[in-house]
């Protein structure tokens, strides 16, 4: 086992329960132990919303299959159910209507929570860092494309949308704060029209901060590593737009980099469908450039990307 001074941390908030991640997991060297119980579960997190005071969609605990009339009543005509625990990249999560709800399986029931669906304009994520002694350093707002549950594409740029960067850096660092968290967390939203409602948070580096491996001074990577282990912690700085794109299923292709601005970070991992094996990334301060380079990649990709590399190049106009 590690000595008193190792620092423990983590890449995600469920892992297999084995004799070592259970010694793991109790460790008083493991930063932000009692958090992670706290933000796997999502009818802790949504608690945690509600207890802050922080915007997020109206749900509930779904307990049995006659309490439908009253969620619907309640929530709207569309229900989103989430298992609490486990569940990602769309997996563990229904859209249904009234008419639908015997399609949920029967273990559903006490192990899901139920929201209303939201009505939004886009989705954006946070990633911040908060140090030991309580300060915090964000990274600009991340606008990201969904495909059927899955992160498909990133767009980040030097300089976000100011009401909704400072709506968002409130609500991340009050939860930190609250949690005593320490190292890199970030915070999913929905762009709705009263402003950002936070969808789920991730005690962890995330996906949708790839691009900072090559799009920043400091990488979430980094700015982890640093909280965590007492580092100074300065505000990365971000001089130009990038975009990350999710390689999901594909299998690795070197004519990638034939284009400059293409940055591959490739996991190594059996190539199966859905699954994330790798992501790339692009920075450039001319978006015109930006785009000129997606639009001379989406060939070498499969058809699928086409609509992600469509949205991102919207996003640079």
């Amino acid at each position: 086992m590690p000595v008193q001074q190792s620092v423990i941390t983590a890449e995600i908030e469920r892992w297999p329960e084995t004799a070592l991640t259970r010694e793991l997991a109790r460790h008083p060297a493991f930063v932000n132990r009692d958090v992670f119980p706290i933000i796997a579960d999502r009818l802790t997190q949504k608690q945690l919303f509600d207890k802050l005071g922080l915007a997020t969609a109206p749900w509930q605990l779904l307990t049995s299959a006659d309490e439908w009339s009253g969620i619907f009543d309640r929530l709207g005509e569309l229900a989103i159910i989430k298992r609490r625990v486990g569940g990602y990249d769309g997996r563990g999560q229904w859209r249904l209507r009234a008419d639908e709800t015997g399609q949920l399986p029967d273990d559903c029931y006490g192990e899901c929570i139920v929201e209303r669906g939201i009505h939004f304009s886009g989705e954006v994520s946070l990633v911040g860092a908060r140090a030991h002694d309580g300060s915090t350093v964000f990274y600009p707002l991340t606008h990201n494309l969904h495909q059927d549950g899955i992160l498909r594409t990133s767009v980040a740029f030097p300089q976000a949308n100011a009401e909704q960067q400072e709506q968002a850096e409130s609500m991340l660092s009050a939860i930190m704060q609250a949690l005593n968290y320490v190292g890199v967390m970030a915070m999913e939203c929905f762009i709705t029209s009263e402003g950002l409602l936070i969808n789920e948070l991730a005690p962890r580096v995330h996906n949708s901060g790839h691009w900072t491996q090559n799009g920043a001074s400091i990488s979430q990577f980094e700015l982890h590593l640093r909280a965590i282990t007492g580092l100074p912690l300065p505000a990365p700085v971000i001089n130009a737009p990038s975009v990350m794109i999710n390689l999901i299923g594909s299998e690795l292709n070197y004519d990638w980099l034939k284009l400059p601005l293409v940055h591959l970070h490739w996991y190594d991992k059996a190539v199966r469908p859905g699954r994330k094996v790798g992501h790339l990334n692009l920075t450039d301060s001319d978006t015109s450039r930006l785009s000129t380079t997606l639009e001379a990649l989406s060939p070498l990709l499969p058809g699928e990307y086409a609509s992600g590399i469509i949205w991102a190049q919207s996003k640079l106009k």
